[in-house]
């Protein structure tokens, strides 16, 4: 059975990571330790922050999916470290179903950063398939740690651990393992409808999303938006002009489109072709892209732990919740991708600078993540807080410099026309339909005192 349905015993795996710390060294670490309760920089969080998107894009997750891990990795830390700091608020409560967490009121002796890491790395190895790339962060960064008490540590794991099992369970019950089992997608033969796109022709990826249990929603049709344009290959319909405009602008894209194009595109599924060979570049996607900018965000506003883990679960939140709404109207929808309609009608030899992504086009989902992360780090962190996003410089491009989330949550989302892999209404619609998502997040969540 794959990793990332494996729930083992607590004690089998705290027994696992103490012999899996010890043959790193851990034991010479707390050997040299010199402080008995020291808390190090949140730098810690944003190096285990990096180290999960590394495993994700390794493993080649979908968007939603990653979305999916990234929620419940950032919850275990969040409700390890609330057990400390009564002023935040835990999901129980306030998230239906989401389980009293206990530890905050033992006389043992806890370092709860440490037990946060522990609760957040243990949390993301069962979710993900390369698990090890995890469990290799994980002695560097807890080595940081500097107990003297080796008491101290071993409570902090065990607290880890019991948050981390109850997180787990929680995740058990939200329909992912159902999705799973669901018949293969069966594709619609209407005019108009999605199908699969070059160069890769991959089937389509997690068509029954929307039965995945949100955080904050009602049902996954809450925030359904206006239906896209009706499919017409007649030239002077709605539907025709939107495609025209993704022709005529993707021929005429100045440099400083590409570039907002390239450094938006997040798309894990890239594709590369030469001849009879194919091979995958990894790339990150929409959600990690977010989580990157959250951590970026939290670091230069140099907020403290409690507060650091707050932001990346608010923004997680927010990026879960908005693929279960953006997924649902896709698959209802199921609107033909502008590749497919240009070669039909306009020009068969047009391609778009971005690879098509496998799933409908309506609507957009960038759009529609990026608009619900902008509205609750605005939230969290203010109208203009200006930020530099580094996030794609791994990838080989510049930073690009926002004055505001919502300016990057715009440019996110007019990338994709630029792209040629979304038609206006998309775009347009997606952000309605983020900015619901996210004020209703932030309506229904309360993190920070």
């Amino acid at each position: 059975m794959s990793s990332r349905f494996r729930f083992t015993s607590p004690l089998r795996s705290y027994l696992l990571l103490l012999v899996m710390l010890g043959k790193m060294g851990l034991g010479t670490c707390l050997a040299q330790a010199q402080s008995a309760a020291s808390t190090p920089s949140t730098e810690l969080m944003h190096r285990a922050e990096k180290n999960l998107t590394r495993t994700i894009v390794h493993d080649i997750f979908s968007p939603p999916i990653a979305s999916r891990i990234y929620l419940y990795a950032n919850a275990a830390a969040y409700e390890t470290l609330v057990l400390e700091h009564k002023k935040y608020h835990s999901l129980h409560g306030q998230v239906p179903h989401f389980p009293k967490i206990s530890g905050g009121e033992s006389a043992a002796p806890v370092n709860y950063p440490l037990a946060a890491l522990y609760a957040f790395f243990r949390t993301g190895g069962q979710l993900v398939f390369s698990e090890h790339l995890l469990t290799d962060s994980v002695a560097v960064i807890l080595r940081e740690f500097k107990e003297s008490d080796s008491l101290v540590y071993q409570n902090s794991l065990r607290l880890g651990q019991a948050v981390s099992d109850s997180i787990l369970k929680w995740a058990s019950r939200d329909n992912y393992l159902l999705t799973r089992r669901q018949r293969r997608y069966s594709y619609s033969k209407a005019p108009g409808k999605w199908i699969p796109t070059p160069p890769g022709f991959i089937d389509a990826v997690e068509p029954y999303w929307s039965q995945i249990r949100s955080v904050t929603f009602d049902s996954a049709q809450q925030f359904k938006p206006l239906p896209p344009p009706a499919f017409s290959p007649d030239q002077a319909s709605e539907f025709m002009q939107q495609a025209r405009e993704v022709y005529d602008v993707t021929r005429a894209l100045s440099d400083e489109q590409r570039l907002i194009a390239n450094f938006w595109d997040c798309n894990p599924f890239y594709l590369n072709t030469q001849g009879h060979l194919n091979f995958a570049t990894k790339k990150l996607s929409p959600g990690g892209h977010w989580i990157s900018i959250a951590g970026q965000a939290a670091a230069s506003a140099k907020l403290d732990w409690t507060a650091t883990s707050a932001t990346y679960l608010i923004t997680a939140v927010a990026l879960f919740d908005g693929f279960i709404s953006c997924w649902d109207e896709k698959y209802r929808s199921q609107l033909i991708r502008p590749e497919t309609v240009i070669n039909s009608y306009l020009d068969e030899t047009w391609r778009p600078l971005l690879q098509t992504p496998p799933f409908p086009e309506y609507t957009s989902g960038h759009s529609v993540i990026s608009t619900a992360a902008a509205v609750v780090l605005t939230e969290y962190l203010g109208e203009q807080f200006r930020f530099v996003d580094k996030t794609e410089m791994e990838y080989g491009l510049p930073a690009r410099t926002f004055s505001s989330f919502r300016a990057a949550c715009d440019e996110a989302a007019i990338s994709r026309l630029y792209g040629g892999i979304h038609y206006r209404a998309a775009i347009e619609q997606g952000q309605v339909q983020g900015e619901r998502v996210g004020q209703w997040v932030l309506s229904r969540l309360r993190l920070r005192p």
